[in-house]
């Protein structure tokens, strides 16, 4: 692992285990940290059972997936958040898929160019098309916008898009092309919306669920990023969201897990724009 990502997991792992001194207030109190991607629906998930549970604390922090699987595996939270799979160091924590969701990959609600296939958004993000105008749109200098190291968000990127058309080694398996050494590096997926929001020249990559009116959704070798699409398959780049906890998980965490796997949690998730898995 680049001493980049060391550092910044450390760090992140660091504001975690200081955030989980103001969470052991009752017996019912539990951290859930990790991945911004699922932040905003674990916050959500939180409210809602907070409000039926009176007396139950919950407090989610965000910091990237793998600041949560550390952190998870240090036993700094009880329940971690990952929107990418598990490496095989990792694998002893225990998954709870939660939901399914796409990368969407967004453009600004004003730029014309709505459709491109994977090897095009590739070729993007690693510099080689530059200018809107070799899609079909303006003659305007692209931006891309990408995560930062260490994000879930950017490795199934990585994994889906940016190893499109690569060569595969003799493990069949292709490393992602270089990216752009102009490339933005943002850390949320909230701030990602926000630039592209509000630059015509941007393209980047979020959660499906959080795309609102400001941004558009790019269909990708033909495909849109519809419940439909990400349930059979067919778009090329959907992941899962998933809770992890260092054993089987007991006590509040167990409580708020079965809550999130309920009809009632997997409602209020769909009702987001993920895709229930039950």
């Amino acid at each position: 692992m680049p001493t980049p990502l060391r550092y910044f997991v450390a760090l992140a792992c660091a504001a975690l285990l200081s955030l989980l001194g103001c969470s052991r207030g009752s017996k019912n109190a539990l951290t859930v940290a990790g991945s911004t991607s699922v932040e905003p629906f674990a916050e959500l998930l939180a409210e809602h059972y907070m409000a039926i549970h009176p007396g139950s604390e919950i407090s989610v922090q965000g910091g990237g997936s793998s600041a949560g699987i550390r952190a998870c595996q240090n036993r700094i939270c009880a329940i971690g958040m990952s929107s990418r799979e598990l490496h095989d160091a990792e694998t002893s924590l225990v998954e709870i898929p939660i939901a399914l969701d796409a990368i969407a990959l967004i453009v600004n609600a004003r730029n014309p160019v709505r459709k491109l296939t994977l090897v095009q958004a590739r070729d993007v993000f690693a510099g080689r098309i530059r200018n809107w105008q070799e899609l079909g749109g303006p003659d305007q200098r692209i931006t891309p916008i990408t995560r930062e190291e260490g994000s879930g968000t950017r490795a199934s990127f990585d994994e889906k898009v940016m190893v499109a058309g690569m060569p595969r080694g003799r493990d069949g398996k292709a490393e992602p092309a270089a990216l752009a050494p102009d490339a933005l590096v943002q850390n949320s997926n909230g701030s990602v919306r926000e630039i592209v929001a509000s630059d015509p020249a941007a393209i980047s990559y979020i959660s499906s669920g959080l795309v609102d009116e400001r941004v558009a959704a790019v269909v990708l070798d033909g495909v849109a990023p519809t419940e439909t699409a990400i349930r059979s398959g067919k778009y090329p780049v959907v992941r899962r969201f998933l809770f992890l906890t260092n054993g089987e998980a007991t006590g509040a965490a167990r409580e708020f897990i079965n809550y999130v796997l309920s009809d009632s949690g997997q409602k209020a998730l769909a009702e987001e724009g993920l895709t229930r898995v039950r």
